[in-house]
């Protein structure tokens, strides 16, 4: 049976750290592919300060020429917020016979027995957490044994204040980023990792 798993976020912008970390899950627990799935609005952060068409854009570049890294539009399509349920339920009528895997960060393993459906959801994926909180965080899930001191909010702040973000992001998105004059302003936002 192949095994997909499922990488959702804003990804605003895309890093380094979800490439290796989405990398390290495929590779300890034998994914076949990973699926990166950019959501438009998710139900418990701030909005994205990207528009959708370049954070996909970003996404694009970041994964071009990587085999086992996809990228699904569906929660783009869809009236936000987007809730995870909707898409697993999405991803299943596509990938009938696959096992699924959703990665996530562990910064959101205390609020998870409060997702939408939560019930529902973990009978149709096996977790595989990510490390990301700043301390460490007891759970009973699999999980990748890597930590990168990355972040979406780290990157954001550092091009508001016109430092260079070589190695945080790849070659492309830094690209995007310079072309389109993104990510200016420093916000006063809930952090997006």
């Amino acid at each position: 049976m192949e095994k997909i798993g499922i990488y959702g976020g804003t990804f605003d912008p895309v890093h380094h750290a979800h490439l290796i970390l989405a990398r390290e899950a495929a590779e300890s627990f034998g994914l076949t592919k990973v699926i990166f799935v950019p959501a438009l609005t998710s139900p418990d952060k701030a909005a994205p300060l990207v528009s959708g068409e370049l954070r996909l854009q970003m996404l694009r570049a970041a994964t071009a020429g990587e085999p086992s890294f996809e990228i699904d539009e569906c929660e783009l399509h869809r009236p936000p917020p987007s809730y995870t349920i909707d898409t697993v339920e999405f991803l299943r009528q596509k990938l009938l016979k696959a096992q699924l895997f959703l990665l996530l960060g562990d910064d959101n393993l205390a609020g998870l027995p409060r997702w939408r459906r939560f019930e529902n959801l973990q009978k149709m994926v096996t977790f595989i957490v990510l490390p990301r909180a700043k301390n460490v965080v007891r759970h009973e899930y699999l999980a990748v044994n890597r930590r990168i001191d990355i972040s979406a909010t780290g990157i954001r702040e550092r091009v508001a204040k016109r430092k260079p973000i070589s190695y945080f992001v790849p070659p492309a998105v830094e690209e995007i980023i310079r072309a389109q004059s993104l990510y200016k302003e420093v916000t006063k936002s809930i952090p997006i990792l």
